[in-house]
């Protein structure tokens, strides 16, 4: 069983920085993907970025891309998401998701979710 706890956020300003943790724990393999989810008050959740335990397939939505760093440390069991120039539309809870290997990357079913943490940018 693979638990995933998130860290890191807070209330923020327009253009600042912040990155989230992702700490997992349990049996989880190279070929594992861990990705970043959000969901802002009364939207539906969606996707931000993608990563293999390996470090590999790295992928971003579009609305991030240039902004959010995705990476991993398998030393530190960790996921972490580098978000810069936070704009207002960033605010959502951000959950952390881990699923098996699939081959498709783009439709990944993701099984063990954490509990997410709230990140408000405040203009």
């Amino acid at each position: 069983q693979v638990q995933l706890e998130e860290s890191g956020g807070g209330l923020v300003q327009v253009g600042d920085s912040l990155r989230l943790s992702c700490t997992v724990s349990g049996p989880i393999f190279s070929t594992y993907s861990v990705g970043w989810f959000r969901q802002a008050p009364e939207k539906e959740r969606e996707f931000v970025a993608h990563i293999r335990w390996s470090g590999g397939s790295k992928r971003y939505a579009d609305s991030v891309k240039g902004r959010f760093i995705i990476s991993a440390n398998n030393g530190e069991n960790s996921v972490y998401l580098q978000m810069n120039d936070l704009k207002s539309e960033d605010t959502a809870v951000y959950y952390c998701a881990a699923a098996r290997f699939q081959t498709d990357v783009e439709n990944i079913q993701y099984e063990w979710w954490g509990q997410g943490t709230q990140v408000t940018v405040s203009s």
